[in-house]
């Protein structure tokens, strides 16, 4: 199964990702959190963040999942997924997939920016920011959708609410 977190940088999916990864471990060893950044740098940090490189680093992760789930290993992935047509190709392609999309609208966005990421790139000295100089879209029809629009503390309650749902999904191991 691969379980697909999608949201904008700063929306929790890396926080809710591995929370979620740690308690589907507890019932399934075989499970693999993949994180777009971690991705990004395990081949050799070779793409920039222009659409096009985006892109790249999308097919990446996506035929890497593909490759694990195929092997029976769970996957958490927590990726930005800007490409609707990446969205589609994960549900043709794998044995089991779960799309939550981390709904946080931009002004919570901005307001966290630990990174300095937003205000770089309406400053001008961050190019490529999906949400600011790249589009984003959410993705159209997501199996789940939970909003972190509150305090970090609700990350345990967006975790259980998705592992609720895929809980009946894994499969038994022997």
């Amino acid at each position: 199964m691969v379980i697909w977190l999608i949201g904008l940088a700063g929306a929790g999916k890396t926080t809710v990702g591995h929370a979620l990864y740690e308690q589907i471990r507890l019932l399934d060893p075989a499970t693999v959190f993949l994180d777009g950044d971690h991705v990004r740098e395990i081949m050799g940090d070779d793409l920039g963040h222009s659409l096009e490189q985006r892109r790249q680093n999308g097919l990446r992760i996506t035929r890497l999942c593909r490759y694990l789930d195929r092997q029976g290993i769970n996957v958490v992935c927590a990726i930005l997924s800007l490409f609707e047509e990446q969205q589609r190709w994960n549900r043709e392609n794998y044995s089991d997939y779960f799309e939550v999309f981390i709904d946080v609208p931009m002004g919570v966005l901005a307001a966290r920016d630990q990174k300095g990421l937003y205000s770089g790139a309406k400053a001008g000295r961050i190019p490529n920011v999906a949400g600011i100089d790249i589009p984003f879209t959410p993705p159209a029809n997501p199996d789940m959708v939970v909003r972190n629009d509150g305090d970090m503390g609700q990350i345990d309650t967006m975790v259980s609410a998705v592992l609720d749902r895929v809980k009946p999904r894994l499969k038994a191991r022997p």
